[in-house]
């Protein structure tokens, strides 16, 4: 039963994006547009917002974070095909729960013009030079169930990462009580969906603890979706062996070098 967990586990890994915001005001502009008292116009963050322009897969890129910066963890780009098969396994029939399903996927929620991910899998502690034969089994078990975490930057025109981000929270809400996969028989499908540990990060974040129902086994699953400016950053965590916790070292590392 485990090694068909950890198949379809495996499938179900994703997340969603994030970058940096795209501002641009020349002060020439922001001098003829600026009323006579001298008050800011209540519109100009809505149409700074409505002109972003979003960063391309290659400029998304370089700003995931590398084994470089994370010590702790075993970092590897993920290739186009695990975010397509990840977003097909975790498909849902539900459309008011795409969000949180796409999410979880890597591909992005909603339309995103850009998208970029990578892996990271938690260090597992070694056992002492001087372990016993049970110590060693036991290192060996905890390696197996390592967190691991898909982390996506999508990047939206427009307005879309708020609009995807909305989306999201409130996907959140109605999907609470869970949400079918795309297939009638398929196992992998979410029975709950709850507010995870807060999130403080980027310009607004969002945490739940997915559960899914695998081979009769339900497992709790971390989903984070942060939004930066047009980009949106989700890291979706889970455990071969069990249930995940959320990668928080992980996710401050990530918005940090977004800036």
């Amino acid at each position: 039963m485990r090694s068909t967990l950890v198949r379809r586990s495996v499938l179900t890994a994703s997340a969603v994006s994030l970058a940096l915001l795209v501002t641009a005001c020349g002060s020439d502009k922001a001098a003829k547009d600026e009323p006579k008292d001298g008050k800011a116009s209540a519109s100009a963050p809505s149409d700074a917002a409505a002109a972003a322009k979003a960063k391309t897969a290659a400029e998304l890129k370089p700003l995931l974070v590398t084994q470089a910066e994370l010590a702790d963890f075993v970092v590897k780009e993920a290739a186009p095909d695990e975010v397509a098969t990840a977003a097909a396994a975790n498909a849902s029939t539900k459309a008011a729960c795409l969000p949180i399903s796409q999410a979880t996927s890597g591909a992005g929620a909603g339309k995103a013009a850009g998208n970029a991910a990578t892996k990271a899998t938690a260090k597992p502690k070694a056992p002492a030079a001087d372990a016993s034969p049970e110590e060693k089994l036991k290192a060996v078990q905890d390696a197996m169930g390592s967190t691991i975490t898909m982390v996506g930057l999508n990047s939206y025109d427009g307005k879309g990462a708020q609009e995807a981000f909305a989306a999201v929270k409130a996907a959140g809400a109605e999907c609470a009580a869970g949400y079918p996969g795309a297939k009638e028989a398929d196992t992998g499908k979410v029975t709950k969906v709850a507010p995870g540990a807060a999130v403080t990060a980027g310009d607004e974040a969002v945490a739940y603890a997915v559960e899914r129902e695998l081979d009769a086994d339900k497992v709790a699953t971390q989903l984070v979706v942060v939004r930066k400016g047009n980009t949106l950053a989700s890291f979706y965590a889970l455990s071969l062996t069990g249930d995940a916790a959320q990668p928080k070292a992980l996710v401050d590392a990530q918005v940090k070098k977004l800036g």
